[in-house]
């Protein structure tokens, strides 16, 4: 960007300088012809200085204007009328002050009229190669190979000219015929390159002419201006830079002029085409609009919304109704220059004319439609035309359009609503796949976090004890469990547990046993009883628990100095003991309701506290459902007596060892590690 802008200055410092030479030397050798003097500088250099003035005026431009990618068609006119505007309120100015200085010796002075003349001349170039650039990004619009070749041609050919202005060779003197003759084809072949024409609107066609007309004045302003002030100066000496004999000028002038007509005219004739053009244009804008509307909109409603706009701004409708079924079957419909009990009246009125269904989308089904709307007093409407919204092959909505004039649509217009109709069945259907896909993503996020949150309420490390040991063992069916198990130590000698099971699974399971191991970690240092732990909790879970939702729990209290458990059962399986010494094993069946399936006082008489002594070998074994009913592939369960066997089978080992006997008996039973339940367990073996 900074080297851009320093040869953009570059170029302009070049072409100011070598402007002031030339006018020096060219004043220089005018004055001397005038009082019969040799002129201290040579008669070519004005004819060279204006070849550097030009091609340092042309790259000016060049980097302006040609590398500018943001000028449209009509900012390129734009910059030629505004630099022609500019140059022509300068030469204004110096016509003023001529007029203003009269019949005085310094007006009549042929020096200061090559004063004159040669800013004039200045002011022209610079406008023609304005032109000239701004004319070369018209012709090269989309273009090819064989037309970027035909303007190096012209390029090439003009540059030599300029070379023969310059130094006046005899060789290219003898060519001057065909290099005239060559230059007038290629100036003709480039001139019939409109393309751009084509993308012009219809406001922007009559801006264009104006600036063409406005365009073609100041070129016949100039040419007026430095051919006045260059006979004046010729009637006295020839010996002052006459741009009739500068054919590079004549041709540049003239390029300009022809292409600027052939534009004038192509525009012209092209204006009673830019309505069918922008029509065009415009159901292209509208139909990437309804197919981009499922990247850009948030819900359905913005599609239905563009479709309707779309379908009236393409076909000229004067009004448009849309109705649709939701999911839930609810209606809605969606209004565009009626109200819906207007609509409502015309959907009655078709009905009773028993036109029934999706309207037909046919020309001649249309007149008929207009005849019906025709025979409707109190609706201004005279013609319809409706489409069905499909999605997935059924139909969740009907598109209606209409007109004030009978038979106001044709078949074209048929074909585009039509289309646009399919389009936005198509992105309605997939605006819903990615809903899907949206809502599917966030219940696996939300899944990731109650697993995090689950993790981390299960405990890393169980309490231990000199009289017994414990482990445990859960494995989720889903990605987030219910069950819960932990272990609190109360003091030295006694240790609380608890085994529960929350209804549900997913994010509320996962909440409610944070609200579990809440109550448990409050409670259970509280030195309560099995039964009064069991009523807290379950007035506390009350007020948090859905009325459907409930959580089985069983609540063990250790006590290694009295060498006894203290426990309450609600609603939970009951517990797999084993006496050491014993050949078998035996459940310890207690009443008790679940927490949260009686919410008030009465739960007193529902829950009860248990206790038993233990001896040094004694094995506990605390499960949930999800062990004892897991089935086999014939829809066998597990069972309670598979379980009490697997603890008979492995008495004498530790109770780690215990619990991974019994879980591979599980897995082995079952045949698959895909689980329909949660699995889990702890297992308590008292040392001996």
């Amino acid at each position: 960007m900074f080297k851009s802008k320093a040869l953009i200055r570059l170029a302009f410092l070049g072409s100011a300088v070598a402007w002031v030479i030339l006018l020096f030397s060219d004043i220089t050798v005018l004055f001397s012809s005038l009082q019969g003097l040799q002129p201290d500088v040579p008669e070519w250099l004005p004819r060279l200085m204006l070849a550097f003035f030009v091609v340092c005026l042309f790259y000016y431009y060049k980097l302006r204007i040609e590398r500018d990618d943001t000028l449209n068609f009509t900012d390129l006119l734009w910059k030629v009328f505004a630099t022609g505007l500019i140059t022509t309120i300068i030469s204004l100015v110096l016509r003023l002050l001529v007029f203003l200085l009269g019949n005085t010796v310094l007006a009549t002075n042929v020096v200061f009229t090559d004063f004159i003349y040669q800013i004039n001349l200045a002011l022209l170039v610079n406008f023609l190669l304005a032109a000239l650039v701004s004319w070369k990004r018209l012709i090269l619009y989309q273009k090819s190979k064989w037309l970027l070749r035909a303007w190096l041609a012209f390029d090439v050919m003009l540059l030599t000219i300029l070379v023969y202005d310059t130094i006046g060779s005899p060789i290219l003197y003898s060519l001057r015929l065909v290099v005239n003759i060559i230059l007038g084809a290629l100036l003709l072949i480039l001139s019939a390159n409109m393309r751009w024409v084509a993308y012009l609107n219809f406001k922007q066609k009559w801006t264009s002419l104006l600036l063409l007309l406005l365009v073609f004045f100041y070129l016949f302003y100039f040419f007026y201006s430095v051919e006045s002030g260059s006979e004046i100066i010729a009637k006295t000496s020839s010996a002052f830079l006459d741009f009739r004999n500068h054919l590079f000028i004549i041709f540049l002038a003239l390029f300009i002029i022809v292409y600027g007509v052939f534009s004038f005219l192509v525009i012209l004739f092209n204006l009673p085409t830019s309505s069918v053009f922008e029509q065009k244009l415009e159901e292209v804008v509208n139909y990437q609009r309804i197919s981009q509307s499922i990247q850009t909109e948030q819900d359905e409603e913005s599609v239905y919304n563009i479709l309707l706009e779309s379908s009236v701004s393409s076909v000229f409708a004067d009004a448009a109704w849309l109705e649709i079924t939701r999911v839930n079957n609810e209606q809605k419909i969606y209004t565009y220059r009626i109200s819906e009990q207007e609509s409502k009246n015309i959907r009655e009125h078709l009905e009773k004319n028993q036109v029934k269904g999706i309207l037909d989308t046919g020309s001649e089904k249309t007149k008929n439609l207009s005849k019906y709307l025709g025979s409707l007093k109190t609706s201004r409407f005279r013609s319809i035309l409706a489409f069905p919204i499909m999605v997935k092959e059924e139909t969740i909505g009907t598109l209606a359009l209409l007109k004030e004039l009978p038979d106001g649509f044709n078949k074209e217009m048929t074909r585009i609503i039509s289309t646009f109709a399919n389009q936005a069945g198509i992105s309605i259907e997939n605006f819903r796949l990615l809903e899907e896909a949206f809502q599917h993503a966030r219940y696996k996020e939300e899944l990731k976090i109650a697993k995090t949150v689950q993790q981390s309420l299960l405990p890393t490390k169980l309490e231990q004890d000199n009289d017994f040991e414990v482990v445990a063992f859960s494995a989720s069916a889903d990605e987030v469990g219910g069950d819960y198990y932990d272990t609190l130590r109360i003091d030295a000698h006694t240790v609380a547990l608890i085994i529960a099971d929350v209804s549900g699974k997913g994010t509320t399971a996962a909440f409610h046993m944070s609200q579990m191991k809440g109550i448990f970690h409050s409670l259970a240092q509280q030195h309560l009883d099995p039964k009064e732990f069991m009523q807290r909790s379950n007035q506390a879970l009350t007020y948090c628990l859905e009325r459907n939702s409930f959580i089985s729990a069983s609540f063990f209290i250790i006590d290694t100095q009295q060498k006894n458990i203290r426990y309450s059962r609600a609603g939970h399986c009951p517990v797999l003991y084993m006496q050491a010494g014993q050949n078998h094993s035996y459940y310890l069946k207690d009443r008790g309701a679940a927490l949260g399936m009686v919410r008030s006082r009465e739960y007193n008489n529902h829950i009860e506290t248990n206790e038993i002594s233990y001896q040094p070998g004694d094995i506990m074994v605390l499960y949930t459902d999800g062990i004892t009913e897991a089935k086999n592939a014939k829809g066998e369960e597990f069972g309670n007596d598979r379980l009490a066997l697997a603890l008979n089978e492995k008495a004498t080992a530790s109770a780690k060892e215990i619990e991974d006997y019994i879980i591979k008996q599980l897995y082995a039973f079952t045949g698959t590690q895909n689980i329909n339940d949660d699995y889990t367990s702890m297992t308590v073996k008292f040392k001996t």
